[in-house]
C-alpha cells in the first residue's frame, strides 16, 4: 500500500475543483480546435482522417491514405523503400528521423504530425 497523508477536507476539495478546471480548461481548448476545423474545413484535415488520427491510428498511414498514395508512391517519393514505410505504418519500427523527415516532406505535412 502506498504511503499515506492526511490533509483537511476543505484542502482536499479545493484540489478537486483545480483538477477540474484544468480539465475543463484542456477539454474546453479542444473543443475549440475542433470547432474551428469545422467552421473552416477547407483548411486542414478532413474530419474522416482527424477521426482516424485521433483513434492513435498511426499517422503516416493516415496522411499517405489522406494523398491518395499507395505505400510504393510514397517510398518513391520520399527516396525509401517500400518495407521501410510499410514498416513504419503497422508500427513493426518507428522510423529514423531523417527518414520521417523525408516521409513528411513527401506527404506535404509538419515532420511533428508523423513523428
Amino acid at each position: 500500500m502506498g504511503e499515506m497523508i492526511s490533509i483537511e477536507r476543505s484542502r482536499y476539495e479545493d484540489l478537486l475543483k483545480t483538477e477540474e478546471i484544468l480539465e475543463a480548461m484542456e477539454d474546453a481548448d479542444t473543443m475549440k480546435v475542433v470547432a474551428e476545423h469545422r467552421a473552416n474545413p477547407t483548411e486542414g484535415i478532413p474530419d474522416a482522417f482527424m477521426g482516424r488520427l485521433l483513434d492513435r491510428e498511426n499517422p503516416v498511414l493516415v496522411y499517405r491514405d489522406w494523398r491518395g498514395l499507395t505505400q510504393t508512391e510514397l517510398a518513391r517519393k520520399a527516396g525509401l523503400h517500400r518495407v521501410q514505410v510499410h514498416d513504419i505504418e503497422t508500427g513493426k519500427r518507428r522510423g529514423s528521423v531523417d527518414t520521417l523527415k523525408k516521409i513528411a516532406e513527401a506527404l506535404n505535412v509538419p515532420l511533428d504530425l508523423i513523428a
